[in-house]
Formats: structure tokens, C-alpha cells, sequence
């Protein structure tokens, strides 16, 4: 990979602390600018006003009777040379708790005695239906993230925290990634060390364990032996775990890692800590990274749909947006979102072999029970489906994490959805992230598609 793959900034951060006292007086500073800006801007626009009329000879009666025309053009003139303010602000400028399961697209919001109208990116369709789907009678966190990977834009997150309801479990960076850090292994093995679907790879023991003894390059006649493809679908940790000790090593899963947005700060609208890895000197914890066989790499929902959008989007990482603008009381645009590319975290020949390998894991990996039947649903029979899983038990014992990371594209149109969902289970096993993410790609599409015919049976009448 070449070394000018990171076109934007990406230091390393550390696990940051939020502080109430700065984040008050952030706000604070935020504010004061805010209204010396609009104060500024609306006393320019009239004395431009004024001053026209004053030439033109129109003052008295006529000033007052100016065309609509001539307000509104003006107006666009002196917004289109207002600086708006960026992620950082909004993040000072906004309480996290109004994004947890909102209903609305939009909402009005009250800050310091400014009122604020602020238009959000979600599809109150397909945001409501899940909100109603979620099972919290054996469920201790579900979060759920749908986004539409050209673009960033978050068209739903729902959230449920059994012991806090105003937490964000979609922004919560402590969750173990588990085997949806197989998706990072992948991409770095097949460009490092130039494996395909096809290539072939030998294991002893479970699928699902990662002893020492399994690393180790023998072969006798409990063998097995497997493609890449088959390895990725059903989640093989002694394959991944050998690639990550004997052909990757440290410095690779690190770099590819940095690449799909761990140890980074992703811009967002709302404070989102980095995802973490770590990785030590020693070999066999670069195969439990390299296979997600640890607790230690974290990351969040959110940020899984980013690295999901990546695979859609020729290996560019997008960073993510829930609001697409914020207006003021007067009227003014102080906010707009647009698209930002993180930077390209693998070619586009490579996210085409790991979106194969996703599909894979739909198709006849961990994740075709969950889509069973999907070839003759009327949904999902128009579209590319691809996924990861990922389980692990928590160090209590007394949970666990369960993964989805993937996406849909229809096969002839452009129409496309990368959902991510994390959900902790308790006692019982209720409703798992893939079925949560079949469902959202049914109900999103569902609409997409009603959506498109009703506009054509429009333009042929």
C-alpha cells in the first residue's frame, strides 16, 4: 500500500476525558460568537439595503416596498459569506441526549437563549420501525446504525441501555470488535501478502479457539484445509490468528488498523471516542488481534458502519453526519453538513475481493441463518447482501457481545445501506444483530423501492 493512503489528519489519541467545566465554557464561547456573528451579519444587511435604496433614489415609501426578490438575494449573498461553524462546534453546541432515538427529522432547540432549528440526515421510517423492534426484555445494550455509505449521512441509530436510557450505546466505544476485526485482517492480507478468495490455508482443532498448538505449521490427518473465502465466511480463528503471527506480524495489523479508523478521531456531530487496538511484541497476540480473539480492540457501532462504507465506496472511508443543517432564529444556515472522505483505506481492487468475502458470509457463512431464504424474498432478492458477525462472552461471564457489520447494494441500481449493530445479550439469547440488520435492510429497501416506482409512475403520467 502506498504510503500517502492517510490524505487527511490522523494522529493517535489517546481515550479522551469530557470534562463538564470545559465543555460549559466551550458552549459558552461558542455562543458569544455566535450572536456577535449574527448581530455582525443582519446589521451588514441592512446597511447594504439601506444603502442601495439611498442610490437608486427609492428612500421613504419606496425603501420600504423593495421587491422579495431583491431581500432573498441578498440574504444569499451575505450567508454565502458567512463562515458556518464546523463538527467541533455543534458537538459544544448540542446535548448528546436529543439524539438518543429521536422520531422527528427535525427538532427545535433552545441553547442560552438562542432558539436553533436543526435538521437531521435520519429516515423517520425506517428510524421508527426499529425503534419498535428492539427487544429489551433479554437485552442489556442494542445499538443500530444504518447509513448511506456515499454520502456518510446516518439514517438511523437506535439505541437501548437497560440501566441508562439516555446513553448512546451507537457511540459507545467500549465494546469488543470480536471477529469483525477479520474484515481489517482480511483487507491487509490481501494486499501485503497477495491472498485471494481462492487462496488455500491448513488449521488443526475448532473453528472457534485459538490455542498456541493451532499456530503452529503442521499438518497430519486431522488437517484441515480451507480457502480464504470459506475461512472469512465461517469465521476460522486459527486461520486468521496464523496470518496475523506469520504473515502479517505487528507493524501490518497496526498500519491497516490506523488505515480503517482505530486509535483516530472520527469527526462526528456528536463526541465519539476512538475505537483502540494495541498490539504488544509478542506472536501470539497478533493472532488474537488478528483474529479478534480479545477484548482488548474496541469499537463502536458507528464505527463499524464506517468501516462497512469503505467496502461500498472503493475502499474510501466517509466520516459519518446526523445533522444535515442548523438555522438560527433569523433564518440563517449556521451549520451544513457535506461529504468529507477520511481517507482510502484500501484499493478498490481489494474492497471488491472483501466485498465477495462478506457476501460469502451471507451466502453460506455465519451469517446465512439470519438470511435464510434471502434469494427468493421479494426484497432482498434485488440486492447484494454482505456481512460479518462477530461473538464473544464478557469477562463477567454473565453476557454476551454480539456483531453485525455489513451492507446491501441493489444489483441493478444504485440504491445501497451499510448497517452496523452491536447488542450485549443476557441470560437468554433474544434477537441478534443480524436479524436486527436483516430487518432494517428489508424496511429501508422496502421504502426505497415503493419510493422509486411511485416517481416513475409521476414522470409517465
Amino acid at each position: 500500500m502506498k504510503q500517502n493512503r492517510f490524505k487527511s489528519e490522523h494522529k493517535i489519541f489517546k481515550k479522551p476525558g469530557w470534562k463538564d467545566y470545559q465543555a460549559r465554557l466551550k458552549k459558552s464561547v461558542l455562543i458569544n460568537r455566535l450572536s456577535k456573528r449574527i448581530i455582525k451579519y443582519s446589521s451588514f444587511l441592512i446597511l447594504t439595503l439601506i444603502s442601495f435604496y439611498l442610490i437608486s433614489g427609492k428612500l421613504g415609501e419606496t425603501a420600504f416596498n423593495y421587491s422579495q426578490k431583491d431581500y432573498n438575494r441578498a440574504s444569499k449573498e451575505q450567508l454565502s459569506n458567512r463562515k458556518l461553524i464546523d463538527k467541533n462546534d455543534v458537538q459544544s453546541l448540542l446535548d448528546n441526549q436529543v439524539f438518543v432515538n429521536l422520531k422527528d427529522k427535525s427538532f427545535d432547540l433552545v441553547v442560552d437563549g438562542h432558539k436553533l432549528r436543526v435538521n437531521t440526515s435520519l429516515d423517520p421510517s425506517l428510524q421508527n420501525y426499529l425503534q419498535k423492534k428492539i427487544d429489551k426484555s433479554t437485552s442489556r445494550y442494542v445499538g443500530i446504525v444504518a447509513m448511506e455509505p456515499s454520502t456518510g449521512r446516518i439514517l438511523s441509530m437506535v439505541s437501548f441501555d437497560k440501566t441508562d436510557p439516555s446513553n448512546n450505546p451507537c457511540i459507545d466505544s467500549e465494546f469488543p470488535a470480536a471477529s469483525i476485526f477479520k474484515i481489517v485482517t482480511a483487507a491487509a492480507a490481501i494486499e501485503k501478502c497477495g491472498f485471494n478468495l481462492n487462496s488455500k490455508f491448513s488449521y488443526n482443532g475448532g473453528k472457534y479457539t485459538l490455542y498456541k498448538s493451532q499456530l503452529k505449521n503442521k499438518t497430519n490427518k486431522y488437517t484441515n484445509r480451507i480457502t480464504l473465502k470459506d475461512s472469512f465466511a465461517q469465521s476460522v480463528n486459527p486461520v486468521f490468528g496464523k496470518i496475523g503471527e506469520h504473515h502479517l506480524g505487528k507493524n501490518n495489523l497496526e498500519e491497516y488498523a490506523l488505515a480503517f479508523g482505530f486509535n483516530r478521531k472520527i469527526n462526528f456531530e456528536i463526541p465519539l471516542s476512538p475505537s483502540f487496538i494495541s498490539l504488544s511484541d509478542d506472536p501470539y497476540h497478533w493472532a488474537e488481534v488478528a483474529c479478534g480473539f480479545n477484548h482488548g480492540t474496541k469499537m463502536s457501532a458507528l464505527h463499524g458502519a464506517v468501516i462497512s462504507s469503505a467496502i461500498l465506496n472503493q475502499g474510501r472511508m466517509i466520516e459519518p453526519t446526523i445533522v444535515d443543517q442548523i438555522i438560527d432564529g433569523k433564518g440563517h444556515t449556521i451549520y451544513r453538513s457535506h461529504l468529507v472522505t477520511m481517507n482510502q483505506a484500501i484499493t478498490s481492487e481489494s474492497s471488491d475481493i472483501v466485498n465477495r468475502l462478506m457476501r460469502a458470509s451471507v451466502r453460506s457463512g455465519t451469517c446465512s441463518k439470519a438470511f435464510r431464504g434471502y434469494r427468493t424474498d421479494h426484497i432482498l432478492s434485488k440486492l447484494n447482501v454482505g456481512g460479518k458477525t462477530g461473538s464473544m462472552g464478557t469477562k463477567k461471564h454473565d453476557g454476551r457481545y454480539d456483531w453485525f457489520v455489513g451492507f446491501a447494494e441493489e444489483k441493478e441500481g444504485s440504491g445501497k445501506l451499510v448497517v452496523s449493530v452491536i447488542v450485549t445479550h443476557e441470560k437468554y439469547i433474544g434477537i441478534r444483530a443480524s436479524q436486527y440488520a436483516r430487518m432494517a435492510i428489508k424496511q429501508y429497501f422496502r421504502d426505497y423501492f415503493a419510493k422509486n416506482e411511485t416517481d416513475l409512475e409521476k414522470a409517465s403520467s
